[in-house]
């Protein structure tokens, strides 16, 4: 994807990454709880930004744990850095790389996160087969995203347009087109769902 598709967030925009009101519409906390960490696993968090998710993911695994934040603008592995090294967090690795194409080591990951970037990918299904080169036979997608199920009101929402973001419906019916096995899916805080599926049946058997 070019940097400056139009659905994508600009990292002019960062700022609001790490807005406090961030916290309160989509706690991190019930996010780690649904995906399953435990400590040593290897998460590469694709679309990773200033590490709103890294960070904490990186805390869950602990130090027998890695993350690898992968993100396709340099400017937000740059602010991610900073926060690293000034946390002095030695198990993030920063990486440049685009959701279809990660640069990441096959068969390395026991989980992999694609956080409010789904919306933004053109090429859905070369972002899922290289999720399934990521992951371990027994790895699972995380898929979270803006839902489009919002109610109506005056007040200024956060995310995205409601015409950029994908229901539900739509990924759960593409997973299970591709073989995925869903495990969970279902709404995530004030205005988002997620999906955590294992890899095609076929590629676990096939290790």
């Amino acid at each position: 994807m070019a940097h400056d598709h139009p659905r994508r967030f600009s990292p002019a925009q960062a700022h609001r990454l790490d807005a406090p009101e961030r916290r309160l519409w989509l706690p991190i906390e019930p996010v780690l709880k649904a995906i399953e960490l435990t400590p040593g696993m290897a998460v590469a968090d694709i679309g990773a930004g200033t590490g709103y998710f890294a960070l904490p993911i990186a805390q869950a695994v602990g130090s027998s744990g890695r993350v690898s934040a992968v993100d396709v603008a340099s400017e937000m592995l740059a602010l991610l850095n900073e926060k690293i090294l000034t946390a002095g967090i030695t198990n993030i690795d920063c990486v440049r790389g685009e959701a279809e194409a990660t640069g990441l080591e096959s068969a390395a990951f026991d989980r992999v996160l694609l956080a409010n970037i789904w919306h933004e990918v053109d090429d859905r299904s070369a972002t899922l087969k290289e999720a399934a080169r990521l992951l371990r036979p027994e790895g699972r997608i995380v898929i979270l995203d803006w839902s489009p199920d919002v109610p109506a009101s005056g007040a200024t929402q956060p995310g995205p347009p409601i015409e950029h973001r994908i229901p539900l419906s739509e990924v759960r019916r593409q997973l299970a087109g591709s073989d995925w096995g869903i495990s969970f899916a279902g709404a995530i805080g004030e205005y988002s769902w997620l999906v955590l599926a294992t890899r095609p049946f076929a590629l676990r058997s096939a290790g």
